[in-house]
């Protein structure tokens, strides 16, 4: 039999020993899908890991994709045939909507198909109102007929009633009950669609779950058009894009509560 050979066999037994010698981490899921309660302040997901190899696995680095995501593990190192999990806590504030948080895991594993972990964590938020339209708008000399914005209430929310204050006394705003269960019609009218006027509509709910939390809508008389001889640009479309450039600010937004 050659050196060569019995070197062959060496090297193929010693990878083989290697392999059978390597750590790995089995998760029992990558991603998980929480739907929070109406008044949750967070979201937690435990991700579940197994040691399957035969030597430990240390973590190296865990990193959440945002400030308001914190990862916590329970050992930086895990032993053969040891379990335990990373928990992963979004902090939900004023947040709505579909939330897609990730935490990134990495390990000493010198396989770098498994020294690199991505876990997903998902929180469907339900709004306690979602609100439409943000915006209602009368143009200059229009009859001040009222104009609707209609308030769907998150049923958990028990919602028996909606106080809305304008922040002008340019409009008034009234509620009444709508066609639905849980649905709430705000008639705003203006005072005078002479002149121009803005105003914020603050919306407070009225919920054993709501904490103090206010929506906003904006109410508006645009000014009269210029004349040809001052500007080519229709004033209606210039003057709304302000609006809505108004009402991407927190204080105003009317798909989520102020913090």
């Amino acid at each position: 039999m050659s050196m060569n050979f019995l070197r062959l066999i060496g090297i193929v037994a010693l990878t083989a020993l290697a392999q059978g010698a390597r750590a790995e981490l089995k998760w029992e899921q990558t991603s998980v899908d929480l739907q929070p309660a109406l008044g949750d302040k967070q979201a937690v997901a435990h991700f579940k890991y197994e040691n399957v190899g035969k030597t430990p696995v240390h973590f190296t680095s865990v990193h959440a994709s945002c400030g308001c995501t914190t990862a916590q593990t329970q050992n930086e190192q895990v032993a053969p045939g040891e379990k335990g999990e990373i928990t992963a806590t979004f902090n939900i504030g004023g947040r709505t909507g579909t939330q897609v948080k990730t935490v990134t895991v990495q390990t000493d594993d010198p396989d770098p198909a498994h020294s690199t972990i991505v876990l997903t964590l998902k929180a469907v938020i339900t709004p306690l109102l979602e609100i439409q339209p943000a915006l209602v708008y009368w143009q200059n000399g229009e009859e001040p007929k009222p104009k609707i914005i209609t308030a769907k209430a998150n049923k958990a929310a028990a919602i028996k009633k909606l106080d809305v204050a304008s922040s002008t006394p340019d409009f008034t705003a009234k509620v009444d009950a709508g066609s639905a269960p849980n649905e709430f019609k705000i008639s705003v009218q203006p005072r005078d669609t002479g002149k121009a006027a803005y105003a914020t509509l603050s919306i407070k709910p009225d919920s054993p779950v709501n904490t103090g939390n206010m929506f906003a809508v904006a109410a508006r008389v645009m000014p009269p058009a210029p004349t040809a001889a001052t500007t080519s640009t229709p004033a209606t479309k210039s003057t709304l894009s302000t609006i809505r450039r108004d009402l991407a600010t927190p204080a105003a937004t009317a798909a989520s509560p102020s913090q």
